[in-house]
């Protein structure tokens, strides 16, 4: 048995979700891709994967497998890289992971710029709004905003935002500029519910609490509440990023600066710190130099 072949169809499998899909990539037959699995489950003398007629899931010793056969796997890259000198050419399969609105202002385009200098790249780019476990999904690199679990990634701080809130001039004029949290009681609030949150937080004399709030509008996405704000609806809590170019051109205007809670990391994050293939090390440096928030 080949066991780097053994180790790519296992890969294969769980980054597609079923063997016809890691067939198919490795561009081999279902019989062969099954048949590999089970001499390499033989030859550990373990069960890497629990299967059943509608789906796959890893076993605790397929998980743990899972992670030393990318390592391997991207050693072998690696060093076949090295040796073709791919780093002039790069090339390969990149997969990216997002928030939504985040990925779509700012991550998406500077995939495609890299793109257009690397045009034998192919990436695929998911934008969702949950937690993506990069291991189990196959994921080469995540921007991901907040302070992060412990979870044994690799982690660089690229940016930083801010939770701000905002109003138009013209509702400012209309209702008064709020001068505490407390007034938003009394304030037509337009709540994002994506966060799973009904809450403002704030920071008040170095402590945080909340603040219910209520309104007329209520979204499960942030955009539709920005854009809200713009047409003079009502306040509404967002990310800075979210907002930063209305706040340039004066379309909108941050409130309680004083209550704001300290910023919030921006950070690129991958699942190996030696022995990328050299896509995912060329990318994480791009991403370092061309995102730069704060």
């Amino acid at each position: 048995m080949d066991k780097l072949r053994a180790m790519q169809t296992f890969v294969a499998i769980v980054d597609q979700g079923s063997l016809t899909g890691a067939a198919r990539s490795l561009e081999s037959s279902l019989p062969a891709t099954v048949r590999t699995l089970a001499m390499l489950e033989q030859a550990l003398g373990v069960r890497l994967l629990n299967r059943t007629t509608r789906r796959h899931s890893l076993t605790e010793e397929g998980r743990a497998y899972l992670d030393s056969c990318r390592t391997i796997l991207g050693a072998v890259e690696e060093a076949e890289s090295r040796l073709s000198d791919q780093r002039s050419e790069v090339r390969g399969k990149l997969s990216v992971t997002a928030s939504v609105l985040f990925g779509q202002q700012y991550v998406a385009p500077l995939v495609t710029r890299f793109l257009q200098q690397h045009p034998q790249v192919q990436c695929r780019l998911m934008l969702l709004d949950r937690v993506v476990n990069l291991l189990e999904e196959g994921i080469d690199v995540g921007l991901r905003i907040g302070v992060l679990d412990d979870s044994g990634l690799v982690a660089q701080q690229i940016g930083e935002v801010r939770r701000v809130v905002v109003a138009s001039p013209a509702y400012l004029a209309q209702h008064g500029v709020p001068q505490h949290p407390d007034a938003l009681a009394q304030a037509n609030c337009l709540r994002f519910t994506g966060n799973g949150r009904s809450a403002w937080r704030f920071q008040e004399r170095g402590r945080e609490r909340q603040v219910s709030v209520s309104g007329n509008l209520e979204c499960n996405h942030g955009q539709p509440a920005v854009q809200a704000c713009l047409a003079g609806v009502g306040l509404g809590q967002f990310l800075s990023y979210q907002v930063a170019p209305y706040l340039a051109d004066g379309r909108l205007q941050e409130v309680l600066q004083d209550y704001a809670l300290p910023p919030q990391p921006i950070n690129v994050v991958y699942p190996h710190a030696g022995l990328l293939p050299s896509r995912v090390r060329m990318f994480v440096e791009w991403v370092k130099q061309e995102l730069v928030l704060r």
